[in-house]
């Protein structure tokens, strides 16, 4: 199992390199759980509105949820998907779990760069990201990789028992 505690180097033999991967999963475990927690707030609730009513995967959840209620669904996920995120250093399974919801959680908000207007008309288009949702949205590519990185961590140390 990877190690997780301050005084031990990674694989590589890095102290540095330990320091980064611990930075990098409980930062997006934080992430998560701060952006989870918001999705309980109206203002969270109508800030997301507009992304998810022009999404084409997730848009015909307006029809099962009303527009807090759906924002709270969301809320459960992140949260949820946060805490198992931050159990990697006592369960692998909890990391790796955590880590595929998080994935899919992004995968899912990526897709918004190309059903929402994200790209600024008045400087010709793409590859000109908009303020909101676009410039908004494109810290989600980095944040994917870590979760992705996560997941491949964590599934690695289950095969090895």
């Amino acid at each position: 199992m990877t190690d997780y505690s301050i005084q031990t180097v990674d694989r590589n033999g890095s102290p540095l390199s330990n320091h980064g991967r611990n930075i990098a999963v409980f930062g997006l475990a934080f992430v998560f759980a701060a952006i989870g927690l918001m999705k309980f707030t109206a203002y969270e609730a109508e800030a997301i509105q507009g992304l998810v009513a022009s999404s084409p995967l997730l848009s015909w959840l307006y029809g099962v949820f009303s527009v807090r209620g759906l924002s709270a669904a969301i809320g459960v996920v992140e949260v949820s998907a946060a805490i198992l995120l931050a159990l990697r250093p006592w369960s692998a399974r909890a990391g790796a779990a955590g880590a595929a919801v998080i994935s899919a959680t992004l995968i899912t908000t990526l897709t918004f760069l190309f059903s929402a207007p994200g790209w600024e008309p008045s400087l010709g288009g793409f590859p000109f990201l908009s303020v909101v949702p676009g410039q908004f949205l494109i810290k989600d590519l980095p944040l994917l990789g870590i979760a992705i990185w996560a997941l491949g961590d964590a599934l690695s140390d289950l095969r090895r028992g």
